[in-house]
């Protein structure tokens, strides 16, 4: 599986991300995972094209010491359809972004 992973996360910084990701994703049946919706202009045309799929997301793994970002984009509605796949390089660069702007607005130094 591919990812991008923040490690090392301080005690402080896993309750400031906690408390973020509670606020801003969607929570899941499984407490340490997150599902973070990929905004529809970034969704490829295939994405655009399965509209009973949508919306798309992917998942964020928070652990006491670390951020795990799936980048792989999912469907909540099916376990394999030809809109999930890996993120393209737009998606990816825009996770991490989203995942680095949380840390300096939480002011966790990477």
């Amino acid at each position: 599986m591919k990812q991008y992973v923040i490690d090392q996360l301080r005690p402080d910084d896993y309750f400031k991300v906690r408390g973020y990701l509670e606020s801003n994703c969607a929570s899941t049946a499984l407490p340490d995972i997150f599902w973070l919706y990929l905004p529809p202009e970034l969704w490829t045309d295939v994405q655009t094209a399965h509209e009973d799929c949508s919306p798309f997301y992917m998942a964020l793994e928070l652990t006491q010491t670390s951020l795990s970002c799936e980048l792989l984009v999912r469907t909540p509605s099916r376990l394999r359809c030809d809109c999930m796949g890996y993120a393209t390089r737009t998606q990816r660069d825009w996770v991490i972004d989203t995942v680095e702007d949380m840390c300096r607005n939480l002011e966790i130094s990477l």
